[in-house]
């Protein structure tokens, strides 16, 4: 009997779930102007009601605020910046911005849907409290890259562009075969 009202309530909690909710793990890894380098952990992403949940278990990272992006492109390659040198996660391309708003307004602004909520990295290197992207769902992640970038954001683009965040240090490709389907 136990076992059946287990199952029965297992069952409840299933129906209960939106049926187009996906949840999948995205693999981060360090990336320099020399390549893609080791594991740096995951981030977790869920669609929740209130819209995108991205859980982090990272570790190895500066401690401090960090600025999160999704960018345009499915990788996290170098590639070669304009004075010529290979810049880390450049083939990632810029932040994504399917409106082309050219606006970085921050998670919760009317600019490009790239920007995420920066992430905090503790005096241990690990980056471990959920953020939220109430404007975008797990749907829209495929095909594109996770960014982590040295510094972190302020949202706007001044004084510097694109949030200040300067440069890429983590980079987690989002396509079919790298993101696990939970």
């Amino acid at each position: 009997m136990k076992i059946a009202s287990v199952l029965g309530a297992a069952l409840i909690a299933a129906a209960a779930l939106p049926a187009q909710a996906e949840d999948i793990t995205i693999k981060m890894r360090a990336i320099s102007a020399e390549g893609i380098g080791k594991e740096v952990g995951t981030i977790r992403a869920v669609d929740t009601k209130k819209g995108l949940m991205l859980v982090p278990r990272l570790s190895g990272l500066k401690p401090g605020d960090h600025g999160f992006h999704l960018h345009e492109n499915p990788s996290c390659a170098p590639k070669q910046g304009p004075d010529g040198k290979p810049v880390a996660g450049l083939a990632a391309g810029g932040h994504f911005d399917p409106e082309k708003t050219g606006k970085h307004e921050g998670p919760m602004g009317k600019g490009h849907l790239g920007d995420l909520p920066f992430l905090t990295v503790d005096d241990k290197g690990e980056a471990k409290k959920a953020v939220a992207a109430p404007r975008l769902k797990v749907a829209d992640l495929w095909g594109h890259s996770l960014m982590i970038h040295t510094g972190g954001d302020n949202y706007a683009d001044h004084p510097h562009p694109l949030g200040g965040g300067a440069g890429r240090v983590a980079c987690g490709r989002i396509v079919k075969g790298t993101a696990k389907k939970m």
